[in-house]
């Protein structure tokens, strides 16, 4: 786990001030109960989320997504292969500025039912590190930040936790951040972080770096100490020093097995002749594009991006999946002895989806839903320490 180096203001379990609530209280141990936590997940994609909590033992009661292929892998997946329909999520396949959260609050929390939790990623690509200059920074997307605040403030959960990129915490991006944490103080909200978090500290078999918050309301008793989890996995030198952690996952996890048979979401890309060729002559194992010998016109002055076309090394974590996870153009997601771009089952495994969870919408649509998602074992991980800190228990 790694802070951040920018301390936004009334986080990090620095006091309140202006009378605010009091930091997260770090308590004793005490019984645990098995009362099952309500959730509800905000730009929900996919499910990342959303499958995670229900590993741990979290009912997501309610999910909210505007993207048609994104609802479709959700309905199927995440209601129609609910074990118990009743139980199953209502999902509000619209834009979250059309739907009104006191809409939300009537439906699932008038009659007493205790929200939870809210769960969500607000779309991120404002804030992506791709972005160069001041690239993103009227991005209409990062607005989307302070409509998830809406429904926090209005279902008032007892726990909020957010993820996005670590661009959000880059200076021309500082005033979406400390208007978030002004709304949560105001709201009565204690943060804690944010916190950098990267995936293959807990298991998952890519290097994804990501940020978390987590809210806590002010009359909530969390047991701080749980909060972040602490990592599970690291290279070799920090195997050495602390022999309690696993090796990291390398990506031939990934490619180990081949997909179910039938799997519709056992295909790839189809290149050129001309590309299958560069990719036959990039080295295996790890191979960049320049090892090929292609040399393309826009890399005439300068090397360009080394990762373009590259191959996955098998012997180390993946490369962070993102929305064009599917595409050799857009990173080094080159099979990593194949003449092609990784599968979308294999960008799935990636992100550590079970292989029977099928993506909707054809290549680009899927590939997109995979890099926007939270790595589900990194969010059980997540969930569990969430839980935890309330006192539930999250195996029972």
């Amino acid at each position: 786990m790694d802070k951040s180096s920018f301390s936004p203001p009334d986080s990090d379990h620095q006091p309140c001030p202006d009378g605010g609530p009091p930091s997260a209280v770090i308590v004793a141990p005490r019984q645990t109960t098995l009362a099952p936590l309500n959730a509800v997940d905000l730009f929900a994609g996919a499910g990342g989320f959303s499958a995670a909590a229900s590993k741990v033992g979290i009912r997501v009661v309610a999910a909210v997504e505007m993207d048609k292929f994104a609802c479709a892998t959700y309905r199927g997946n995440l209601i129609g292969g609910s074990g118990d329909p009743d139980a199953a999520p209502r999902l509000y396949a619209t834009d979250i500025l059309a739907l009104e959260p006191e809409a939300l609050r009537e439906a699932h929390f008038a009659d007493g039912a205790t929200c939870d939790l809210v769960l969500g990623g607000p779309p991120c690509q404002g804030f992506s590190v791709h972005r160069i200059n001041d690239a993103g920074v009227g991005d209409p997307r990062n607005k989307l930040l302070l409509r998830y605040f809406k429904f926090v403030k209005c279902l008032q959960p007892r726990i909020f936790l957010m993820e996005n990129v670590p661009g959000l915490l880059w200076p021309r991006h500082r005033d979406f951040l400390q208007d978030f944490l002004r709304e949560s103080r105001h709201a009565g909200y204690r943060i804690l972080g944010p916190d950098r978090l990267d995936a293959r500290d807990y298991g998952v078999p890519q290097r994804r770096k990501r940020i978390f918050l987590l809210g806590i309301r002010g009359d909530v008793t969390f047991d701080a100490a749980a909060w972040p989890p602490p990592a599970t996995h690291g290279d070799a030198k920090a195997c050495a020093e602390d022999p309690s952690l696993n090796p990291w996952i390398s990506a031939a996890a990934v490619f180990g097995l081949p997909a179910p048979e039938g799997d519709e979401n056992d295909l790839h890309m189809n290149h050129s002749p001309e590309l299958v060729r560069v990719f036959e002559a990039t080295p295996l194992n790890g191979g960049s594009r320049r090892n090929s010998g292609r040399v393309l016109p826009c890399h005439d002055d300068h090397n360009g991006h080394s990762d373009v076309y590259g191959r996955i090394d098998p012997a180390a974590p993946g490369p962070t999946m993102t929305t064009a996870c599917i595409n050799p153009s857009k990173g080094r997601f080159v099979h990593p002895t194949e003449p092609h771009g990784i599968t979308v089952r294999q960008a799935a495994r990636f992100q550590t989806f079970p292989d029977t969870f099928v993506f909707k919408g054809g290549l680009m649509a899927a590939g997109a839903q995979i890099g926007n998602a939270v790595p589900v074992l990194l969010g059980e991980v997540l969930l569990r320490a969430v839980s935890r800190g309330l006192g539930v228990d999250p195996d029972a």
